[in-house]
């Protein structure tokens, strides 16, 4: 029986992927674990691997296509097997139900929607991995849970439907609420106990039809807008979608100032020199200023009175999330645009191993190899324009963390030392604190910690 390929739910807030490049094409021999297909998630681009093995034998939704989250994109079965893609699809896309026979689209599904039942011979029940975890944490069986995909495949809505009903309808009735964007807290159900059911939905869509008709009808009246001369319209991608989001949700949520200082680099350059070469025969890696300032702030993240620096806001701004460990996020730049990989545990490495695990992470960045768990769980972010040439700069906070620092150029500085005048490599460091959780005050003790250990900066090896 063919096994449907669906476009992951690979973060809380994803609601759509958008396909990059098949890497296999129908008739492909495919193996449980080889990577079939490169995706765009949120901020990155990621590899889907197969579930299954068997043969590639229908691609359903094409590059460059931006596909909601859990819809199928593509079928793995037996060689020589084929598929209905009319009769396994979900219903037609929202246009369809103004059409006056308005059940024609819809009515296939019903015979698609089926009780995950193991197979016979003690298969396993057909169902997607987030559906799985969620019926694990659930303590449900999931072999109980009415699946909506095809051929009865189980998704986490359909556990979370079974878990907590809310208001009652049927697994058809439930998908094509959602598929059709329609509220069935807005539908008076017409099944036992008030259930909506299939009915219910094909007549508040019929409803609806007219209305949809007219407005239909009056945006294809109006002529397509001419473009001036010199200008161009171009769709945003799903990763400019993503960053845009999350840094209107920073912006319009903390309120935030920042902090800016002065480093003397010349110890700290001069400590990189010392160890270019012993970190270099360990690792093969070569350590970088950014490495050196990342094991820096997470020193300092770590003494006690510093603890609101690594802190988030949980609960609608209710309560404090206070972390005891370090997860630094590392902004990396793209041409598509920004990612930040995490660097996890960093409070527990060494100078070594944090050159390896930082190296590691924005390698992935920088070819699209990020998995979920590697951009998300940072609880403080670093982000460097200093190559750049950048003198001072205000970076935008990181949700859910408390604070960002930005590091800008390093630049040779006339300065006073000793009551005499010298040339110093001076950086500017930019810290962007949300006022909520961190006062002014807080946020200039953390500065001059981190100041101390970045012009001191021997205690890092220690």
């Amino acid at each position: 029986m063919a096994v449907e390929i669906i476009m992951p739910k690979l973060g809380v807030d994803m609601q759509e992927g958008e396909i990059i490049e098949w890497k296999k094409q129908e008739g492909d021999v495919v193996n449980e674990g080889d990577v079939i297909l490169e995706m765009m998630s949120d901020k990155t681009s990621m590899e889907l691997e197969a579930e299954e093995s068997g043969v590639l034998i229908k691609i359903v939704r094409g590059n460059g296509e931006v596909v909601p989250v859990t819809e199928v994109i593509g079928y793995i079965g037996a060689e020589g097997e084929t598929v209905d893609v009319a009769a396994a699809a979900s219903p037609a896309p929202a246009a369809a139900p103004v059409q006056e026979a308005a059940p024609a689209p819809v009515a296939p599904v019903a015979a698609e929607v089926k009780p995950a039942v193991a197979p016979q011979g003690g298969g396993k029940v057909r169902a997607t991995p987030a559906a799985r975890k969620a019926a694990k944490d659930l303590g449900l069986d999931l072999g109980s849970v009415p699946g909506t995909g095809a051929n009865g495949r189980v998704h986490k809505v359909d556990v979370e439907d079974f878990k907590n009903a809310q208001p009652k309808a049927t697994p058809l009735a439930r998908k094509m609420a959602a598929d059709n964007g329609i509220d069935l807290a807005a539908i008076a159900g017409t099944g036992h106990s008030g259930k909506v059911t299939k009915e219910d939905i094909l007549a508040h869509l019929a409803a609806q039809a007219p209305a949809q008709t007219e407005a239909a009808a009056k945006t294809a009246e109006k002529p397509a807008k001419e473009l001036p001369e010199g200008v161009e319209i171009i769709k945003m991608s799903a990763m400019r979608k993503a960053i845009s989001k999350g840094m209107v949700n920073s912006y319009l949520t903390a309120p935030t100032f920042t902090l800016n200082y002065d480093i003397d680099m010349t110890n700290l350059m001069a400590l990189r020199k010392q160890i270019l070469e012993p970190i270099m025969n360990k690792t093969g890696l070569k350590v970088t200023f950014t490495d050196l300032i990342g094991l820096a702030v997470t020193r300092t993240l770590m003494k006690e009175e510093h603890r609101y620096m690594n802190a988030s806001l949980i609960n609608d701004a209710q309560e404090i999330e206070l972390h005891k460990f370090v997860n630094l996020g590392i902004a990396v730049g793209l041409d598509e645009g920004l990612v930040v990989p995490v660097v996890h545990g960093a409070d527990k490495m060494s100078l070594s191993d944090f050159v390896v695990a930082s190296k590691d992470v924005i390698k992935k960045a920088q070819s699209g190899k990020l998995k979920g768990a590697e951009m998300s769980g940072s609880t403080f972010s670093i982000t460097n324009l200093g190559m750049f040439g950048t003198k001072t700069f205000n970076p935008i906070i990181n949700q859910p963390n408390s604070a960002i620092l930005g590091v800008a150029s390093t630049v040779q500085t006339p300065v006073v030392v000793d009551g005499e005048v010298k040339i110093r490599p001076i950086m500017a460091l930019c810290l962007t604190i949300d006022h909520r959780i961190i006062d002014g005050m807080n946020g200039a003790k953390f500065m001059v910690d981190l100041k101390n250990l970045l012009e001191n900066p021997l205690e890092l090896l220690i």
